[in-house]
Formats: structure tokens, C-alpha cells, sequence
């Protein structure tokens, strides 16, 4: 598939990362000559200066020929415009970056201007952001929370503790113990990732993800006393629109919410915006405004400024200072590691929350044997993958236990979801038009669940 992105920044810095590695033809368009020296230096993909708005800017990116456009650039607006032009110009599938809470806030009004524009997909990565940091203060045992099935399945990733329960049991031992309807469906142990079977033993430091409804997850978590109770009580460091979104969350469910900036004007928007947050105008980087501000009274601290380094280091105080739950915005990948080797576990990144569901709209365009690409997750730190899939009439491995089917190598149906019923799978389910299937799979990409199923 063609895809032209425009706008080089972070944001598409990272989607043609994933896009060429999904094997795309690429064509990237920036105003800045540098920028497109360093990806022409880094990717094989054709690179067009000029404004992605502008006629002769798209004509000489072949845009005719294009199947998708993506506008990823730092203005809304010029996203917005580039996407229409796009449109007339003949491009079928159209994707734009909409941040402004001007534009987001009014659902009504967002949803007539995405049918006006004819978008396909209007992102906003802070507004996905501040949903996912949402969940996990919702869930504080977990670094990561994915939804599937409209929230009635989810899989958790969890570090196993040094005291944990499941230290040396195998997965075997653990369904046998417990009675909770869950799978062990993941693990991460080093920068190796397996798809475990029954005789896989667990070890502390190990990240697992597991599936289960939301219920069940609390239930087990609850048995193997590792469930922290809801953050009430958080303190967000970064006035940023990340921040603004995620207390819009908070404040709504009923949490005391406290921003500290250091800019006196960004201040006073969120005090007008947010008028039941408590915002500080001050430089959260000093420790001593961190502790006045009660710091070590708070349920959570989340770090969202805009400099990965400060998030880190911010972040490394905060734990050090008892805070039960401390999640950090980290952007550049490769700040990941050094961030786990301080002990903060629990990372999100925008950026990577909209390559997620850009990658997954493009798959599911190229789906066509029997079922339909929903969802697309990149689990365990981007090394596997989890696909929520719905089953078509034509799927041919229908109605045949699963015992029966032969599954491509690092891959596992966790769940399948049919209609109400949540189904851990076992070796006489089957799979049934209809159903939303989960599956995980590692080290490989997959567009179609009948790639998947042998």
C-alpha cells in the first residue's frame, strides 16, 4: 500500500518507523530539509519538501497514486486542510492528527467536522494518552491495560515482584490454585518474549500479560495480594494537553486532582479550565515544591512534561519517595531502558498509542480471507503484539476444536468473546462466525486471523 505521511516530527517520525517495517511504500513530506535528510538517512522512502497543503507539494509526492494520506504536522488546521485536498485529489483513506481541545471537547461538533472534512480517522494521541494513564490509575497494579470487545475483555501486563505468589509456579500449578477464568497468555523475561505454555515457570521480574474480563482480573489480583486500591488522590507534573485531558478524567470520576508548571500563563488556562484541579505555578524539577506540595501523601504522581529526561529523573524521586503508583511519559524509545533500570516500570508514550491504531486501520484495509482486523495492540514494550478480530461467514476454520487446529509458531488464542460470553479457550472450544477473537502473537505480523489459524 502507498501511504504518504506529512509532518516529520515525533509523531511521524514514529509511524514511518512502523509503517516501512509493515512493509508500506512510504512517501514522507516536510517543510525542513534537515528532517528529511535525517529519514532519508534512516529509511528507504521517498521524501518531498514543501507544505502538504499546497498543490504542487502533493503532485510531486504522487499523490494519485496514493491509497492513504496521513497529516501529522504540528498544526491542526493544516492537518485538517491537507486531508480535504487529499480527498479531492483521490485519495480514499484520509488520517488527521486533531489535538486542540477547542476542536475534541464537544463530541457533536468534532463528529460534524470529521463527516464534513470525510476523514476516515481523526487522532488525537494526548486525548488516547490520557485515557490509557486513566485506566491504569484505575487498576495501580498494572503498567498496562488493553481493552478489547467494548471493555468486556482486557489484558493486563504486571511485574512480578520479588515476594509475589507466583515465583516459581508454573502456569499449570497456577489454574489449578486458582479458580479465577484468566490466561497467562505472555511474558517478557529480559528482552526475550515467550508464549508460554502449561509447564512455563514464572519467575520474579518477569512481565506477564494476562487476559480475563475485568472482574475476574480484580479477583485474582485481590487473591494474590497484589491489588492496590483506585488512585484518589493524584499530582500530575506538566501543564501539557496530555495533563489537561487526563484531570478532565480524574476530576469527573471524583479524584483530587494537582497540576504543577512552570509557566505562569499555562497556569492560569488550566485554573479556568479545570476550576476543581488545584494548579501550581512553580518548577516541579525542585524536590522542595514536589514535598511542599504533599508529594508523599499522594496516591499516584504522573510525570507529563515535555522532556523525557526531566520525566525520568522526576519520576525516579517520586518512587523513592514512597508514592504507590508513579507512571512517566517517555517518547524516544531508547530512554526506555534506562528508565526500567531506575525501577520505573509503568511508561506510556503518545506517539506510540496513534502508530497502534494507524497500523491496524492499514492492516485491516489489506484483511480479506474471513475476518476483520478490530483492534491492534503492541504489547510488552513493542515486542509482541495483541489482535482483536471478528469472524466472518467465510472464515473456513469455523466450528473445529481448536485441539484440531495447528497455530502459527509464537501465537495464542487467549479469549474469544461471544455475544456476552467471555470464553478462556481450552482445546474443545471452537470458534464461530460472529465471535471476536484475541490472539497474541510474537516477533510477526499478521492482517488476517486465517494467517494465524493453520
Amino acid at each position: 500500500m502507498k501511504i504518504i505521511v506529512a509532518g516529520c516530527g515525533k509523531v511521524g517520525d514514529t509511524l514511518v518507523n512502523s509503517l516501512t517495517d509493515e512493509n508500506h511504500d512510504v512517501v514522507v513530506i516536510d517543510k525542513s530539509t534537515d528532517v528529511l535528510q535525517q529519514m532519508t538517512n534512516q529509511y528507504d522512502i521517498m521524501c518531498v519538501c514543501g507544505n502538504c497543503a499546497d498543490y504542487d507539494t502533493l503532485k510531486n509526492a504522487d499523490i494519485k497514486s496514493a491509497n492513504m494520506f496521513i497529516a501529522v504536522t504540528g498544526s491542526d488546521e493544516l492537518n485538517m486542510l491537507s486531508c480535504f485536498i487529499a480527498k479531492r485529489l483521490g485519495v480514499e483513506h484520509t488520517i488527521a492528527r486533531i489535538r486542540n481541545p477547542e476542536y475534541n471537547d464537544n463530541s457533536e461538533g468534532f463528529n460534524f467536522l470529521k463527516q464534513q472534512l470525510d476523514l476516515s480517522i481523526a487522532v488525537n494521541p494526548e486525548q488516547l494518552a490520557a485515557g490509557e494513564l486513566f485506566n491504569i490509575l484505575k487498576l495501580p497494579s498494572a503498567v498496562n491495560i488493553e481493552t478489547f470487545a467494548r471493555r468486556k475483555f482486557e489484558m493486563v501486563e504486571l511485574i512480578l515482584k520479588n515476594d509475589t505468589l507466583l515465583d516459581g509456579m508454573s502456569l499449570m500449578e497456577i489454574r489449578k490454585r486458582f479458580s479465577e477464568n484468566f490466561l497467562v497468555c505472555v511474558v517478557r523475561r529480559g528482552d526475550k518474549i515467550y508464549i508460554p505454555d502449561g509447564n512455563f515457570v514464572l519467575k520474579s521480574g518477569d512481565k506477564i500479560g494476562l487476559t480475563a474480563s475485568p472482574n475476574e482480573i480484580q479477583r485474582l489480583l485481590k487473591k494474590l495480594s497484589i491489588l492496590q486500591k483506585q488512585a484518589r488522590n493524584v499530582m500530575i507534573l506538566g501543564g501539557s494537553t496530555t495533563a489537561y485531558y487526563l484531570a478532565k478524567l480524574l476530576i469527573s470520576s471524583g479524584n483530587n486532582v494537582k497540576i504543577i508548571d512552570k509557566d505562569a500563563k499555562r497556569c492560569k488556562e488550566l485554573s479556568s479550565l479545570l476550576p476543581d484541579a488545584t494548579v501550581i505555578f512553580g518548577d516541579g524539577a525542585a524536590q522542595e515544591i514536589l514535598l511542599e506540595e504533599g508529594l508523599d501523601s499522594m496516591d499516584a504522581f504522573v510525570s507529563l512534561t515535555g522532556i523525557d529526561e526531566e520525566n525520568i529523573l522526576i519520576s525516579s524521586f517520586a518512587s523513592s519517595s514512597n508514592v504507590p503508583k508513579v507512571i512517566t511519559k517517555v517518547n524516544r524509545m531508547e530512554l526506555i531502558g534506562i528508565a526500567e533500570k531506575l525501577g520505573l516500570d509503568c511508561i506510556v508514550s503518545p506517539k506510540t498509542i496513534i502508530t497502534d491504531i494507524i497500523v491496524r486501520y492499514a492492516r485491516a484495509l489489506q484483511s480479506t480471507t474471513g475476518s476483520k482486523m478490530e483492534t491492534l495492540y503492541k504489547i510488552m514494550d513493542g515486542k509482541a503484539e495483541a489482535i482483536e478480530f471478528i469472524v466472518e461467514e467465510t472464515f473456513s476454520r469455523s466450528n473445529i476444536p481448536l485441539k484440531d487446529l495447528k497455530m502459527e509458531k509464537n501465537s495464542i488464542i487467549s479469549g474469544i468473546i461471544r455475544g456476552r460470553k467471555l470464553i478462556i479457550p481450552s482445546g474443545n472450544d471452537v470458534i464461530l462466525p460472529g465471535d471476536r477473537v484475541v490472539v497474541i502473537v510474537a516477533g510477526q505480523h499478521f492482517d488476517d486471523l486465517s494467517d494465524i489459524i493453520l
